[in-house]
């Protein structure tokens, strides 16, 4: 079992988590159930699959929640893109950087891990 919390892309999705947030609430009230709520949970699930996968038994499963860390990231930008395009971000380059650091972070992570599992095997 590893603990999520020594994990680096486990602590930096945390604080994009907190800068999501933050950037959601200028977005108009009339999103708070639509693409607000969808970029939240998107974001929330980045830390949040990446905790689950630490918490399992072998590294297979490990990675398995990583790729879905890796899906909600890829998500996440698009949500990002989208409410760029609407007009409701005034800089989405700086999010979009941050986002890409995670998918690189977590990328390095799945090859590792899936090394570590076909040496095994």
């Amino acid at each position: 079992m590893r603990d999520h919390k020594e994990l680096e892309v486990w602590k930096y999705s945390m604080g994009m988590v907190t800068e999501i947030y933050s950037l959601t609430t200028a977005f108009p009230k009339e999103e708070l159930y639509g693409l607000t709520n969808q970029v939240r949970r998107a974001a929330v699930s980045i830390p949040s699959n990446i905790a689950e996968g630490a918490s399992r038994q072998t590294e297979k499963e490990f990675v398995q929640f990583l790729y879905i860390a890796l899906a909600s990231a890829a998500e996440l930008e698009t949500q990002i893109i989208i409410a760029n395009n609407l007009g409701y971000l005034i800089d989405s380059d700086s999010m979009l950087n941050r986002i890409m650091s995670v998918r690189k972070m977590l990328n390095g992570l799945i090859r590792h891990y899936r090394n570590k599992v076909t040496t095994r095997a």
